[in-house]
Order: C-alpha cells, then sequence, then structure tokens
C-alpha cells in the first residue's frame, strides 16, 4: 500500500474481494454484488486486476459491461459521490503489478499477489468482505485487515474451496467489528436457499459473466442470484444497511427487484464515460 498511488476519497468505503486462486471458475459473484450493494447506499471502492488464472478477472466483466476502467484518482472520486462505486485498475495503481501479470497468467496457479492484492486497495477501506481460497487464511487475514484500519468486516472461505459465501456448501466466515472476531460457520440453508453444485456457478468468457451480472439484476432467478443475493447480503450487513445478514439478503432482493441495482450499473457505466469534472 506505501508504493501505491493513494487515494482520499473523504468518506468510509467498502470493498469486497476474492483472493481467486480457488479453481472454481465461478462468475463474477464479488462484482455483481458489489453493484447491489452500492444500489443499497454503500460507498463501494472495488480493487482489481484482470484475470490471471479463470477467463475473467473484476476488469474483465466491468470492462465487457461498458464500464470504463482506466480512471484517474479524482475520477474514481467522482464516481463514488454519482454512482456510489468505483474500481481502482490494479496495474494503474500499483505500477509494479503491470510487470506480474503477463507472468501470473502465463503460470495459471495462485501466487503471493492472490493475497497481496485484496490487501492493498488504494482508497484504505474501513469496511471489507474478503473471500479466500484456504481455510487456514480466515483468521490470519482478518487480524490483518484490523491492522490496516478495517473496522467492520468479514473473510469468508466456502468449504467447497470457493473464495466466496457459498452457495454449495458451508461457508467458514470471521467477522470483524471495531477489533472483535468471531469466527462461525453459515450454509445456504440458514437464508433459506436450496444448496446447488459448483458447477451452477460456472463462469465463462467476459462477455458471458456480463451478460450473467445483467441477467441477475433484471431479475432472473436461480442459483447464481442466490449466491449474490447471499454475498451481497452480507456486504449490506457489514455496511451497517442492515441489522442482521438475513435482513441483509431480504434487502439485497429488493434492491434486485426494485430495478434499483440495474440503475447503479447504468450510472456507473454512465459516469465512467463521461468527461472528467474539472477540480
Amino acid at each position: 500500500r506505501d508504493h501505491a498511488t493513494r487515494v482520499d476519497p473523504g468518506m468510509d468505503v467498502f470493498e469486497i474481494v476474492g483472493t481467486g486462486g480457488d479453481n472454481a471458475h465461478s462468475f463474477n459473484i464479488s462484482t455483481t454484488s458489489a453493484l447491489v450493494a452500492a444500489a443499497g447506499g454503500m460507498k463501494v471502492a472495488k480493487h482489481g486486476n484482470r484475470a490471471a488464472s479463470s477467463m475473467s478477472g473484476t476488469a474483465d466483466c466491468l470492462e465487457a459491461l461498458g464500464v470504463n476502467i482506466h480512471q484517474s484518482p479524482a475520477k474514481c472520486v467522482e464516481m463514488l459521490k454519482k454512482a456510489g462505486m468505483c474500481f481502482f485498475f490494479a496495474q494503474k495503481y500499483h505500477t509494479s503489478m503491470k510487470y506480474v501479470g503477463s507472468i501470473r497468467r502465463e503460470l495459471g496457479f495462485r501466487t503471493v499477489f492472490n493475497i497481496l492484492g485484496p490487501l492493498t486497495n488504494p482508497a484504505s477501506p474501513s469496511m471489507q468482505l474478503l473471500g479466500v481460497y484456504d481455510d487456514y487464511l480466515v483468521e490470519p487475514l482478518a487480524q490483518v485487515l484490523v491492522s490496516l484500519g478495517v473496522k467492520r468486516g468479514m473473510v469468508v472461505y466456502g468449504m467447497d474451496k470457493l473464495d466466496e459465501i457459498s452457495m454449495s456448501a458451508p461457508t467458514k466466515i470471521c467477522e470483524i467489528r471495531d477489533g472483535w472476531f468471531r469466527t462461525t460457520m453459515i450454509r445456504p440453508e440458514d437464508f433459506g436457499f436450496e444448496r446447488c453444485s459448483r458447477e451452477d456457478l460456472k463462469g465463462g468468457t467476459p462477455e458471458e459473466n456480463a451478460e450473467t451480472t445483467r441477467a441477475i439484476l433484471r431479475g432472473e432467478k436461480g442459483h447464481k442470484r442466490n449466491a449474490v443475493l447471499m454475498n451481497a447480503g452480507a456486504a449490506l450487513y457489514i455496511g451497517g444497511k442492515a441489522d442482521s445478514m438475513q435482513e441483509g439478503v431480504r434487502l439485497a432482493a429488493q434492491l434486485i427487484d426494485s430495478g434499483k441495482a440495474m440503475e447503479t450499473l447504468e450510472q456507473v457505466i454512465r459516469v465512467s464515460n463521461a468527461p472528467e469534472e474539472e477540480a
């Protein structure tokens, strides 16, 4: 973080991100969930890169949706204010990242950058939902987040080796709240959802994943929507927009079904492609 281009957004921001490296090749769950969280009034500062071991990273999916991902710090702050969400393209904000991206893609397996990336958001979020690829990382990374200034957050690990809150297995979560930690397990059934298989959450190309995001935000039902509801519900709970994860899931469904989440996507696209405001 000390060597990154730093951004002071002038507000508390939230990040939802996974380490990747879980070999699940799922659709862009955290990106879609971020849009729902932004629709709920959270200020979401996404930070990410192109895919290293899958076909579609955050940058790839957002670009396929029509978002201009090449933004200055001032433009990112403008996006937070006007659309509720911005994206920090890692290669732009961490100059060293552009030299390792092609190597990571050639290697095709997880590296230390899977862990470093989610910890180096230029806006230093005070709230974060971090998905990890291994059980042993949950509590240690929760402690790291606190040392980085996170006040409320969760580190999560799907027991089917998914770096998200899982629809196909129990999920281990370590909740962070003002310096204290609580580790527990949650299950899809706790939220009234039928468990699915990892195959049901498979993604594809950036264009295919972008269409999946649009379909979910249009209100299409199914396991992929439910995965977004669980992750967005956790985000809304972390952000204080809901008093529990269950309430967060219900709010996430309302934000999608009312059209607010789709409106947020359209606003993010519109603001990202508009000329930057004069200082």
